[in-house]
């Protein structure tokens, strides 16, 4: 129960986030960065109906297709940030923050990052134009990253027609950004630090590992090159908080212990894509 709160409390910060971005940031200069708030943004111009109705009639659109097309899990991972970004979308404030449309557009679409990076980490959707690309994926084996690169190319379209030149390439440098932030934060989140370790005394280090850190070593045999005389090399791989811990057992036990730490971005198995008895 309290898991599903956590995620509910997760998702609806990053719907009050992308709200405060497309309402204080990049609607008030009519930055239409793609999806279904972008479109928002020009159909609103165009028809002078409020955004949040825009959003609500076709995130209701999205969670027909949703169901009918790629099936109720599918569906239940959408509908609760569907149904929430209508609602805080039309409650947070239609105010320019930032005049300045560079700026605006630039803090707009870091905003807009954080929010989808914290959507994505919670495996749950805003709905809009996400769906669409998993659609054609599914019945058309079409790429989502192509898929999602023709609606918001759409979108962004319409922005050209509707709006500006200028508009249309601030909504491109946009989409850049967001990309760019998305990919900043999750490759951040995942970063580990891959540590090699020799030294006399392993055996000490290794323990420390196991039971303060709560981390697996490897023992990995080796051959110094110069008198071939035989070593032990631990290997561990933890994350980056627990790295700092990790050179205090070093030097606790041997100041002078060979070490190797490299930053790796992406790591599987149990204690990081599972945890033990997870399974």
């Amino acid at each position: 129960m309290w898991k599903w709160i956590k995620k509910i409390f997760a998702i609806a910060l990053a719907i009050a986030i992308m709200s405060v971005s497309v309402n204080m940031f990049l609607g008030p200069h009519n930055i239409a960065a793609g999806g279904l708030t972008g479109l928002s943004i020009i159909l609103e111009e165009l028809l002078s109906i409020d955004r949040s109705i825009i959003i609500l009639i076709g995130n209701a659109i999205v969670l027909v297709c949703a169901f009918i097309f790629l099936g109720k899990e599918m569906f239940l991972k959408t509908v609760i940030g569907a149904a929430l970004l209508p609602i805080i979308i039309g409650l947070i404030p239609h105010k320019t923050l930032v005049t300045d449309v560079m700026l605006s557009m630039v803090v707009g679409s870091v905003l807009f990052g954080i929010a989808v990076s914290i959507l994505y980490y919670n495996k749950a959707s805003s709905g809009g134009t996400s769906i669409p690309p998993l659609i054609l994926k599914k019945h058309f084996d079409m790429s989502t990253s192509v898929g999602l690169f023709i609606t918001d190319g759409i979108v962004v379209a319409l922005c050209l027609l509707v709006f500006s030149v200028d508009s249309f390439f601030y909504a491109v440098f946009s989409i850049f950004i967001t990309s760019a932030v998305m990919h900043y934060i999750e490759s951040g989140i995942k970063k580990k630090k891959i540590v090699y370790i020799i030294s006399d005394k392993h055996e000490l280090i290794s323990k420390d590992i196991l039971y303060e850190i709560g981390r697996g070593v490897t023992i990995v045999p080796a051959i110094g090159a110069y008198k071939q005389n035989p070593l032990q090399m631990l290997m561990v791989t933890l994350s980056m908080r627990d790295y700092r811990q990790l050179i205090s057992i070093v030097n606790k036990y041997d100041k002078e212990a060979f070490m190797i730490a490299d930053t790796v971005s992406d790591v599987h198995g149990r204690g990081f894509t599972y945890e033990p008895g997870s399974v």
